[in-house]
């Protein structure tokens, strides 16, 4: 064999090893990190109640009361959302709630014309698919009888819709500029998504993704260094938290697989 081929096959056994002895413990973990942006923004809404109140009134000219029940109805959505998720209780229903709300704040904070915020939205509605895909795997009735096309059923259509959104996120830390390193970084960076979308050495290349992604979000991301004062302090919390969100998508992507629609999946048929 090769030597890249050896290094290939000691990366993958790692990663093997790691999923055994977290496999009770990584679900958890996705699940936290994938609702933090909502918990944080739920949590945020209540503090800064009036703050988010007088800005929808300001921007969309609502009116006081309209404007209070985007709020409530934001944060009240986002924080039951979260709760239940955490318990595992009526998750797709959960689900469903919180793409609700990634749509409602795509039109009223005006993200739909910002094409960053825009790809990092579905990049965040695409960990929410495969939150659901996972309930699916638990058997919810929610999706009993749902029938299944030429096999494939609609959790792992759910699966792959899930990674192919959630590498948008990627798309918003490429540069483009003509630096060595960050020529390198691009290049790494665009062709473990590549392997994510298409599903092929699947969970080592979501792992690795993960440790890339935690390493720019706690450098680039790093809201506690600005004081609270500061506008931008909430811009980079904001941004640090959906980051997180992805990376609780990318985990699920390793403890469910990658799905039927996969290149892993057809190499067992050839």
């Amino acid at each position: 064999m090769a030597p890249g081929g050896d290094l290939m096959g000691a990366a993958e056994d790692l990663a093997d090893q790691f999923l055994r002895v977290t496999k009770h413990y990584l679900p958890h973990l996705a699940h936290l990190c994938l609702i933090s942006t909502f918990l944080e923004d739920g949590i945020r809404m209540w503090f800064q109640w009036n703050d988010q109140r007088d800005y929808m009134n300001l921007s969309w000219g609502s009116g006081f009361l309209v404007a209070t029940l985007f709020v409530l109805i934001n944060m009240c959505g986002q924080l039951v959302g979260c709760v239940l998720v955490l318990a595992r209780k009526f998750v797709p229903y959960a689900c469903f709630g919180l793409f609700g709300i990634i749509f409602m704040q795509t039109i009223a904070y005006k993200i739909l014309w910002d094409l960053k915020f825009l790809m990092r939205n579905l990049a965040l509605g695409g960990g929410l698919l495969l939150l659901l895909a996972e309930s699916r795997s638990e058997g919810k009735s929610m999706f009993a009888g749902v029938p299944t096309v030429d096999g494939i059923s609609p959790r792992q259509y759910m699966q792959l819709g899930g990674r192919l959104l959630l590498v948008l996120m990627f798309m918003t830390l490429l540069h483009f500029e003509l630096g060595a390193f960050t020529i390198f970084q691009d290049i790494f960076g665009m062709v473990l998504t590549i392997l994510v979308a298409i599903g092929f050495k699947t969970k080592l290349a979501a792992l690795t993704l993960v440790a890339w992604l935690f390493v720019i979000n706690m450098i680039q991301n790093a809201f506690w260094d600005i004081p609270p004062a500061v506008p931008l302090h909430d811009f980079l919390k904001y941004d640090f938290f959906q980051t997180m969100s992805v990376i609780g998508g990318l985990l699920l992507v390793v403890a469910l697989g990658p799905g039927g629609v996969s290149m892993d999946e057809h190499k067992k048929k050839w």
